[in-house]
């Protein structure tokens, strides 16, 4: 048992750290594939497939978690991880071998990268009661830490790795062609099918299950259906709609927001009267677990959005002021970020080490104030920072959010029975995937409006000393404020916006022909930089000034745990039971008596 636990703690870090490169590695890599299929950005027709690669995979994976983490407590959840790492295997072997190009073949990318995030909602879903299974009480914290490392910094190292793989020039191997963009996919695929391999030859099936459990099909369907309308609607609220910048004005969008209140009423309902339903309501009644899920959630809505902003910013703006070109601004974004993983290697696994002895409460919120510290401090750093200032500030987020990430985590399963593990770890996986995919809607719809209220007051002037003549600049300018979405979109994907926006407003009645000198100064890449930097930097304060508090927030909500809790198990003691739940005296104290869990005896 003791050989087998380590087995569990490697395998799961694998399939963790896998899923979440995966889920953050197109956020940089996206130029290459768009040039690698020959797919347009600045198309109109292009925007939802840039929406839905990035933001598809996040969308299934917090759909389907809390059904699957149900699944694994009827089922078995060795036999569930092993089913969803060899799906997340297939999907990924279909996003390199795809053989379409243009829309077709992008299109063909999301349906392929929504494969592999149904696998990768089996491994996030299960992972974390595969460890609780396999760890004793004492050392579920050091084992978290590690595991939390892969999930949340696999998403950083994502990044890194997108940067660094788009700088590779295609690979000629005799007379065949491997291109760039094949060679990010590729990155997933043996290590992808070893591990599947791996985990069907040494997982083995030791949770606790109960005999006749029956699946939720009603609150499975609202629950789906409900969260599912919830992200697309926040995800098309992004798209531009009539006149305004963003789509929260569409009637479809409100549309799927009414009907997702509709059917989070209904999914309450249900879940309170089946007996066997997919969301432990009352699980809520335990402190250490309701708490613990909530700061993670309001955690991730304060840093979901962090990723993508810290992109568009070094990319679309901080790159192309030091004179990098466009083309190379997604290797150096990569490179430029390291420094948030390092904090985060550094803390997370010691955070989970220190968690096991003296507890969860004083680790997770002082790690959740060190992260507001670090978002206020983005707050108020100036658009064209020094790198070094940037770089220290990344390092302390990154320690913040290893310092809360692996105590909170242990914290949330150490706090459920044994039988319900599956289903906690899927609604804590939930809620994390969850704020991540809205935080990305809130973050850059602030950021959106901010830049269309400030670029009408700030690009005309810039136009005007690149040698713009009056009625051209008036043309162009309304062109770059009309839009923003499609011009940070643009310096995102690797292009320099002003050529297509030249391209763009040249047809245009009353243009007239610019100079050799204006056109040069306008396609510099600089120019793009400047012009938005104004509103931009507006914008982002106020974005970061809302990580802010929602961070400050989780640490306030942290200290209010309580003291370490462990079901079953006293921490002043030997554990004495309650006759009528079985509940232990630390529980009753710290969380009051859950006896609709405890009088459910384990048949298995």
């Amino acid at each position: 048992m003791v050989e087998y636990k380590w087995t569990v703690l490697s395998n799961t870090t694998l399939g963790g750290l896998l899923a979440s490169i995966d889920g953050s590695i197109l956020l940089i890599a996206m130029p290459v594939v768009f040039k690698g299929l020959g797919v347009n950005p600045f198309d109109p027709g292009t925007f939802p497939l840039l929406i839905w690669l990035l933001l598809g995979y996040g969308v299934v994976t917090a759909t389907l978690l809390v059904t699957v983490g149900r699944l694994s407590d009827i089922y078995g959840r060795a036999r569930m991880y092993n089913f969803g790492f060899a799906v997340f295997s297939t999907g990924s072997i279909l996003l390199f071998v795809e053989p379409w190009s243009g829309t077709t073949g992008a299109w063909a990318l999301v349906i392929f990268r929504l494969v592999q995030a149904v696998g990768a909602s089996f491994l996030f879903a299960n992972s974390a009661a595969l460890l609780t299974d396999a760890f004793p009480a004492q050392e579920r914290g050091k084992a978290m830490g590690v595991n939390q490392i892969a999930f949340i910094g696999g998403s950083l190292v994502g990044l890194i790795a997108g940067g660094i793989l788009a700088g590779i020039p295609d690979l000629h191997i005799g007379p065949w062609v491997l291109p760039t963009w094949r060679i990010i996919f590729l990155v997933s695929v043996p290590v992808g099918v070893a591990g599947t391999i791996w985990a069907y030859l040494k997982l083995k099936e030791t949770s606790i299950r109960k005999a006749g459990q029956r699946i939720d099909f009603a609150g499975n369907l609202t629950f789906g259906v409900g969260l599912t309308l919830l992200l697309v609607g926040i995800t098309y609220g992004l798209l531009p709609y009539g006149g305004a910048s963003t789509g929260w004005g569409s009637p479809w969008v409100r549309a799927a927001l009414l009907a997702v209140g509709l059917l989070l009423v209904g999914f309450v309902l249900i879940e309170r009267r089946v007996r066997d339903p997919m969301f432990r309501l009352e699980l809520f009644r335990v402190r250490s677990f309701a708490t613990g899920v909530s700061c993670s959630f309001l955690g991730s809505l304060a840093r979901g959005g962090l990723m993508l902003l810290l992109v568009i910013w070094f990319q679309g703006i901080w790159l192309p002021l030091h004179g990098y070109s466009f083309a190379e601004t997604p290797f150096w974004a990569g490179i430029l970020m390291t420094p948030m993983i390092a904090g985060f290697l550094v803390s997370g696994p010691l955070s989970g080490w220190l968690s096991d002895r003296q507890g969860p409460r004083l680790l997770a919120t002082v790690g959740m104030g060190v992260g507001a510290t670090a978002f206020l401090a983005l707050s108020f750093l100036p658009v064209d920072f020094a790198y070094w200032q940037m770089a220290i500030i990344l390092f302390v987020n990154g320690c913040g959010m290893g310092m809360f990430a692996s105590p909170n985590a242990a914290a949330v399963m150490n706090s459920v029975p044994a039988e319900n593990r599956g289903a906690a770890s899927g609604m804590l996986a939930t809620l994390q995937n969850t704020g991540q995919q809205m935080s990305l809607a809130i973050f850059f719809t602030v950021v959106i409006v901010g830049l269309a209220s400030g670029l009408g007051g700030t690009v005309p002037g810039q136009l005007a000393a690149a040698g713009v003549p009056a009625g051209d600049a008036g043309l162009l300018g309304h062109a770059i404020a009309s839009n923003p979405t499609g011009a940070l979109f643009g310096a995102f994907l690797g292009e320099n916006p002003m050529a297509q926006l030249l391209s763009l407003v040249s047809a245009s009645p009353g243009w007239t022909a610019l100079g050799p000198s204006a056109t040069s100064s306008l396609l510099a890449p600089h120019f793009f930089a400047s012009a938005i930097e104004p509103g931009f930097s507006s914008a982002i304060s106020h974005a970061f000034l809302v990580a802010t508090g929602l961070t400050a927030a989780a640490a306030v909500l942290s200290a209010l745990r309580g003291r370490t809790f462990i079901y079953g198990v006293s921490t002043t003691g030997p554990a004495r039971s309650s006759s009528a739940t079985g509940a232990t005296g630390i529980e009753r104290a710290a969380a009051g008596s859950v006896p609709s869990l405890a009088d459910r005896p384990s048949e298995r």
